[in-house]
């Protein structure tokens, strides 16, 4: 079977400090965690990051260059993928839902991509989910995600699509037919709210939707964690871990890192029969440059 490539999605924009006190919240901790995810087996780590004084989600592109430098000075083979989720949300206001409530974090779309055009990661994240979550709701409208997806492939970094509903799909082909870098690159997200179940059929449906020849991970979050990664892999797909998605090792067992996540995932792939693909595989497999022996900031 041919290698798969381990995805470390290392802090997210949503799980709670207060939930775990193992998340990584100094640009520091993040890149030392990813780092740590790199030597348990991950050849790609997904990127937020946050606020240093109370671990509240950023968008500040300092705290994303000062992550990337670091990474980069440790393991300048590394895959980065950084989002491009925040600047999203809206929350109606409570008495006129016209109106944008606290909380609503709505950008212009080169803002969203700023920090990938500076930096110039080999991946980011294109989401392209309208959707609710909890009361407030989701925006990635048409206009916005073109506009997104224009300046990403300007900048030469390869977009990973983010689907979380079967109407996501059907965006991606009409905004990435004959764009899209070679071989495409799609996540198939499940277990959210309003979203994909993290079920079998979902990832059966995704999958259905996807471009022939694309490169896919399906993921769960939460308590789907680890059963949707070994669905994934049983599909043809790869896979995805980290403080982002769920929090537990085990039921009632806090991971203490993302390297135990990336480990627990690790011998699920082994013990299925699968090998983790090394950096220089993942980036062959992905179309990516060859790591040449220099940092690329």
């Amino acid at each position: 079977m041919a290698p798969v490539i381990l995805t470390c999605a290392i802090t997210g924009n949503l799980t709670r400090p207060d939930q775990t006190p193992h998340l990584p919240i100094t640009p520091a901790q993040i890149a030392q965690s990813s780092i740590e995810a790199a030597d348990a087996g991950a050849a790609i780590v997904h990127i937020h990051v946050r606020h240093p004084h109370d671990g509240s989600p950023s968008m500040e592109i300092a705290h994303y260059r000062e992550v990337v430098a670091r990474i980069r000075d440790a393991r300048p083979d590394l895959i980065l993928n950084l989002t491009t989720g925040p600047g999203g949300r809206f929350v109606p206001d409570a008495d006129n839902p016209r109106l944008a409530g606290p909380g609503t974090t709505l950008l212009p779309p080169l803002e969203r991509v700023a920090h990938i055009l500076e930096l110039r990661p080999e991946i980011c994240t294109l989401d392209l989910n309208t959707m609710n979550s909890g009361d407030q709701v989701v925006m990635n409208t048409r206009r916005t995600v073109t506009a997104m997806a224009d300046a990403i492939l300007a900048a030469g970094v390869k977009p990973e699509v983010e689907l979380f509903n079967p109407g996501d799909a059907v965006l991606a082909a009409e905004l990435l037919e004959g764009r899209m870098p070679s071989p495409p690159l799609y996540s198939l997200v499940t277990g959210v709210n309003y979203g994909f179940p993290a079920t079998l059929e979902s990832l059966l449906l995704g999958r259905s939707q996807l471009p022939a020849g694309a490169i896919w991970t399906g993921f769960g979050i939460g308590r789907h964690v680890f059963p949707m990664l070994a669905q994934s892999l049983l599909l043809g797909g790869q896979m995805r871990v980290g403080l982002e998605d769920g929090v537990y090792l085990s039921r009632g067992m806090l991971a203490p890192s993302n390297a135990a996540l990336c480990s627990k995932a690790r011998r699920i792939a082994e013990d299925l029969g699968f090998t983790l693909a090394d950096t220089a595989t993942a980036r062959r497999m992905l179309g990516l440059s060859p790591y040449a022996g220099t940092a690329r900031l």
